[in-house]
C-alpha cells in the first residue's frame, strides 16, 4: 500500500507541474508532464485496486 501512496504523490506533482507549464507556455514540459500523470496515476489507482481485491 506504500507504493501506492507514493504513486499517488507523485502524480498530484506531476499535476501540479502540468498547470504551472501551461502558465509558462511550456508546451514540451507540459506534454512530459502530462503522459508522466496519467502512467504514474493508472499505475497508482491499479496498485490500490490490486490491494483492495
Amino acid at each position: 500500500m506504500e507504493l501506492a501512496i507514493m504513486l499517488l504523490l507523485v502524480a498530484i506533482l506531476c499535476a501540479t507541474a502540468v498547470f504551472r507549464e501551461l502558465k509558462t507556455k511550456n508546451l514540451f514540459a507540459v506534454a512530459f508532464a502530462g503522459i508522466s500523470t496519467l502512467v504514474f496515476g493508472w499505475f497508482s489507482v491499479m496498485t490500490i485496486m490490486s490491494e483492495l481485491f
